[in-house]
């Protein structure tokens, strides 16, 4: 008999045996309290993310506050699960559950691939747990390794506490017990929560009524046994046979997904009968061959770790239903995790993101993703007037209903930069590029809340035309092409009318606005910020994204305008931390915590600091050493640039949305300034612009920037 053949049969055996084995109590009964608390998530903060790089396994999962948080299934934009976590009593005198009574630590256990271990300690040295986590590449199957131990030595309970969210909505779900399988279901899908060794007793039932929390607060101890809880926000609970104590302390939890809860139980039967180690190995081995042969830039030699991961982070944000679809951030921050029935913008397409994502993937040598990436926008996202939306469900569908028109011109600079100039790419081009000259140049822009003549917005629907009559005139359209770059330089003869003020109160020198509402950057207009700003004269806020139109070679480094509005930016806008200087979108920006802590929802946050910020000038002290000729001493403040953006990395090297600046609460709990917020953790964009800033140090030039568009306006060839 082969070795491989009495492998298959104990596989069976196990399996059988897993299936077999009753419940020490058997559940019954409906529990009650329908239908529970409503259902939201968690923080955006996350400190970990992975997937399998299989295409096969379409279940990815998140990590934070020491334990496992969302978990998407079966693509990215559908979050199936709430929180998965451990309670430990004592069964008489205490119980502890482990995001809120726990020390938390995490780190990876392979910095080549997304694998994370949690170490959860009690504070008063009772008890401490350990988990690791990997994906099975061949099914839809989170696996867990959980160590426990009793630091006393003496018996302790162990129980899993899962809060399935199924389809995006945890408010209609239904769980009962199979066995010794916990599954749920809704119209959609179903989940399946096995252990290794199985459970002893499982309960069913509805979030703060009938749940294993409300149970165990009550006496220490599980008293339900609810064999089912239908339709409402279901919470599962299930006895895991270990006291902590030597030989008793290690268990393997399977967590499966499917379209039916047969489906979901018989996948977690078979990556159990696998084993844990045959599936990290070959999820890790997925990682390692992504990163085999894509070098490291010499920049990042004191960042290889957070090279990698980002790199990593980028590719598993791709859905693997509809690829080249990237979402924004695998989060549900702030307000956007406290409405019920509703998920937010984070885990949508961005045409913006996924252009940054793809720039960085292109410097990195990833052509084929960024390949992916413009032919969904074209495919999926592009509409039938030549648009692109504001943002995106996966399948391509608008999510809200605005029209940023940097976003149109930024597949165009895609296409550019993978040099695609065929009749197919042309086609897709003139209807954006028509887009353009429709609906420009005043447009919202990127910051989602205000409409008007935003200098990022047109320095990218400027360069965005340059390219585009390249492609025109690739394709003998020579009338459109030069139609585009006639208005393209009309457009930035302009510029300075509709977007630099040379009265303004900031300075009395020139300075780009963060936009003009009429077109006359001269006069006093008001407009209100959004997100409970105040109303303000346009000539008082600034935004450090001016500086796009030096990035995309609208401009050069050297102009007298861009000089004299880097002091007003930095005075009005800059932050230095501890781990480096930062800055705030615009002034009286509202998109934050409030002062006492409070996720951002009530309108009365602060915006805080963005590291995007830090990597965008980093990317403009490079364009300026051009022209300088010290390419050394630009490359060298680049590098601080990168190492800020670097600093702002948590234990798992998930790099956020924004950091902590100097207005309340930072400085207090753990709120130290450059560190992140519970913003948007990983946020795909950062991690981009960390990829793309290493490859542009190396370069000693902004790798993303068009030399069609810099050629044109004076600037570096």
């Amino acid at each position: 008999m082969t070795y491989r053949r009495i492998a298959r049969l104990v596989g069976l055996a196990f399996t059988c045996a897993l299936v077999a084995v009753p419940p020490a109590g058997a559940a019954s009964g409906v529990a009650p309290g329908a239908p529970g608390a409503p259902a939201l998530w968690t923080s955006g903060d996350k400190d970990g993310f992975g997937t399998s790089t299989a295409p096969a396994s379409t279940v990815w999962h998140t990590l934070g506050g020491g334990e496992l948080t969302e978990v998407y299934y079966p693509d990215l934009g559908t979050p199936a699960v709430r929180d998965l976590q451990f309670v430990v009593s004592d069964g008489k005198s205490w119980v502890d559950r482990e995001r809120e009574d726990t020390r938390h630590s995490l780190s990876l256990t392979d910095p080549r691939s997304l694998s994370y271990r949690q170490v959860n300690t009690d504070p008063d040295r009772r008890y401490r747990i350990t988990k690791t986590y990997t994906t099975d590449p061949r099914r839809s199957v989170l696996l867990i390794r959980v160590h426990f131990e009793s630091l006393t030595k003496k018996p302790l309970r162990l129980y899993a506490l899962y809060d399935p969210s199924l389809s995006g909505n945890g408010d209609d779900d239904s769980g009962s017990t199979a066995g010794t399988a916990l599954v749920a279901s809704d119209a959609k899908a179903a989940s399946a929560l096995v252990a290794a060794p199985a459970f002893t007793k499982t309960s069913n039932g509805y979030l703060g009524a009938s749940d294993g929390w409300s149970d165990l607060q009550a006496d220490d101890a599980m008293d339900f046994n609810y064999a089912s809880a239908p339709n409402g926000n279901v919470v599962q609970t299930g006895r895991l046979e270990l006291t902590g104590k030597a030989g008793s302390q290690d268990a393997t939890l399977a967590l499966s997904f499917g379209t039916s809860a047969s489906a979901a139980r018989s996948a977690a039967y078979a990556s159990l009968a696998d084993g844990y180690g045959t599936a990290e190995r070959a999820y890790q081995s997925g990682w390692h061959d992504y990163l085999a042969g894509r070098s490291r830039p010499r920049s990042v030699a004191g960042h290889k770790a957070l090279y990698d991961v980002s790199l990593m982070v980028l590719a598993a944000s791709e859905d693997k239903t509809y690829r080249g679809a990237v979402i924004a951030s695998p989060t549900m921050a702030w307000v956007w995790g406290l409405i019920p029935g509703y998920n937010g913008p984070y885990h949508l397409v961005w045409s913006r993101d996924l252009y940054e994502i793809a720039t960085a993937q292109i410097a990195a040598g990833d052509r084929a993703a960024a390949g992916r990436a413009l032919d969904y926008l074209w495919t999926r996202q592009q509409q039938a007037d030549g648009c692109l939306p504001q943002n995106s469900n996966l399948d391509g569908s608008p999510h809200w209903g605005g029209l940023q028109l940097d976003e149109v011109a930024d597949p165009i600079l895609l296409a550019s930069q993978l040099g695609r100039t065929d009749a197919g790419t042309w086609s897709h081009v003139q209807r954006a590029a028509e887009c353009i000259l429709a609906k420009g140049p005043a447009t919202q822009e990127r910051w989602e809340n205000a409409t008007g003549y935003s200098p990022a917005s047109i320095g990218a629907e400027i360069a965005g035309l340059v390219c585009a009559a390249q492609i025109a005139q690739a394709n003998g359209a020579s009338e459109e092409a030069a139609r585009y770059r006639s208005i393209a330089d009309d457009w930035r003869s302009r510029l300075d009318h509709w977007t630099v003020t040379t009265n303004g109160p900031l300075s009395s020198s020139p300075y780009f606005l963060r936009l003009s509402v009429d077109g006359d950057a001269n006069a006093g207009t008001a407009y209100t910020i959004a997100d409970g700003g105040p109303t303000v004269d346009q000539r008082t806020v600034v935004d450090p994204s001016f500086l796009e139109l030096v990035r995309l070679g609208v401009l050069r480094a050297d102009d007298p305008d861009v000089l004299s509005t880097l002091p007003v930016v930095d005075r009005e806008l800059g932050v230095d931390t501890p781990n480096g200087t930062f800055w705030r979108r615009f002034n009286h920006d509202g998109y934050g915590e409030t002062p006492d802590g409070r996720p951002f929802g009530t309108n009365d946050g602060i915006g805080r600091l963005w590291p995007i910020f830090a990597g965008e000038r980093g990317e403009y002290e490079l364009a300026a050493g051009q022209l300088t000729g010290n390419v050394a001493a630009a490359r060298a403040a680049a590098t601080t640039r990168l190492d800020a953006i670097a600093n702002t990395a948590n234990d798992g090297l998930m790099l956020p949305e924004q950091v902590w600046d100097d207005n309340p609460p930072a400085g207090t709990d753990g709120r130290t300034p450059g560190t992140g917020t519970g913003s948007a953790t990983p946020l795909g964009w950062t991690h981009a612009q960390f990829v793309r800033l290493a490859w542009s140090i190396d370069a000693g030039r902004p790798v993303e920037r068009s030399s069609l568009v810099s050629c044109r306006y004076g600037g570096p060839c």
